[in-house]
């Protein structure tokens, strides 16, 4: 078909290819049709990532090749489009100096559109790329700001999709025959939080003015019923305060009641990991029981400056507490070496809880600055790669090659 065919290169994470699900049912209702390969493609879609500075190089790298290959379309009259979206546009859109948008066309001439990713909706059922495993976003965005993390500033507040649009595209996604969903939110242990207290009186910070979820079927939440039952939203405690409301543990249940054969959900945030959570792990044999937990440093003092609201020995005690009601569960973590200031002994003690914990994996990362955040604007990056790199190898040896400690949290 003449001029109507696209591909989606995707980078980053699950929420990221989530998204790509989505662009390609909305070329595909437009009657484009998916092509074999990059070059043969008219319209070309990057979906990018920021969460490191090496998922930018890749994406600059990729439009530099993609410049040649347009070159040579236009040259033989052949139409082809670059278009980029993703988080490094949902940056470029929220700054509103201009100056990263611009910095953008000016590093890549080549790309025709930066489109931000909330202009495609949920308006229509994504094109999904497995028939057995299903991905499904209950929130975008995030609201906790960790010194290291540009999310806040490339997804923007955290906006909770509607209870029942996520248990409606559940049902139907088990009577097409999945086996698996996995729930998709940059924090989902706080879902719901939004939509109990109203965005505006949730912590926000830069919005693009758009809600990326349209809010249909959004009933009163602060009475929320669901199936004639009333739902008191649960309380969060930490630091000796209530935190935030979240609807997370009745949402995680009534997906796991759906009947299928496994629901996992990712990412949490220890600091809200509640109690009720952990109980409808237990009692719902179909939950995953691999949970993703990220870590990021087992060093009190770096934590603070991350701005994580636990320390390693929270971290530790909610892993006993789980493993208590769940015995079987593994953990999964991500971790980053070589933050601001991070000493020999820092690390040694993210190697101790590491060893303390046991993961079955951990997604380890050199620290890399991210603009706005607020460890580029206050801290310096001053550990030397070299360093980074041989702590790197210590914690991936450590975990990723299945050796153990002596000692496991139980």
């Amino acid at each position: 078909m003449r001029n109507r065919t696209y591909y989606i290169k995707t980078f980053g994470c699950q929420q990221n290819l989530a998204d790509s699900e989505r662009i390609a049912k909305a070329f595909e209702s437009r009657g484009f049709k998916p092509a074999s390969d990059i070059n043969s493609a008219n319209y070309v879609v990057i979906n990018t990532c920021m969460v490191r500075q090496s998922a930018e190089n890749r994406v600059y790298g990729l439009v530099n090749n993609l410049s040649k290959i347009k070159k040579l379309k236009q040259k033989n009259k052949e139409f082809f489009k670059i278009i980029v979206t993703g988080c490094m546009v949902g940056l470029a859109f929220r700054d509103k100096t201009g100056k990263y948008l611009q910095r953008l066309k000016t590093i890549m001439p080549a790309v025709d559109e930066f489109m931000p990713i909330e202009e495609v909706g949920f308006d229509n059922e994504p094109l999904r790329q497995d028939d057995q495993k299903a991905w499904v976003p209950i929130s975008n965005g995030c609201n906790n700001f960790c010194t290291f993390c540009v999310v806040p500033f490339t997804r923007g507040r955290e906006i909770s999709r509607p209870y029942l649009d996520i248990i409606d595209e559940c049902l139907d996604l088990k009577n097409k025959g999945y086996k698996q969903v996995v729930l998709l939110g940059q924090n989902v242990n706080s879902y719901g939080a939004d939509l109990i207290m109203g965005e505006n009186n949730v912590q926000v910070m830069r919005d693009f003015g758009k809600n990326y979820f349209e809010t249909k079927n959004n009933s009163d939440f602060k009475h929320f019923t669901y199936n004639g039952k009333k739902i008191k939203p649960v309380y969060v405690k930490h630091l000796g305060r209530l935190r935030i409301p979240t609807l997370f543990p009745f949402l995680l249940e009534e997906v796991a009641k759906i009947g299928f054969e496994q629901v996992d959900f990712i990412s949490s945030n220890p600091w809200d990991f509640s109690d009720e959570l952990i109980d409808v792990i237990a009692r719902n044999k179909n939950i995953t029981r691999t949970i993703h937990l990220p870590l990021q440093s087992g060093d009190d003092e770096v934590l603070k400056k991350m701005n994580r609201w636990y320390t390693s020995e929270d971290y530790i005690n909610l892993i006993k507490k789980i493993r208590k009601k769940v015995p079987e569960a593994e953990f999964t973590t991500d971790i980053i070496v070589g933050f601001c200031g991070e000493t020999d002994e820092q690390f040694e003690n993210t190697v101790r809880v590491a060893k303390a914990v046991g993961f079955s994996k951990a997604y380890i990362a050199m620290y890399s600055q991210r603009p706005f955040t607020a460890a580029v604007k206050v801290m310096q990056d001053d550990v030397p790669f070299e360093e980074k790199k041989k702590r790197w190898l210590i914690l991936d040896k450590l975990i990723n090659h299945r050796f153990r400690g002596d000692q496991t949290a139980n």
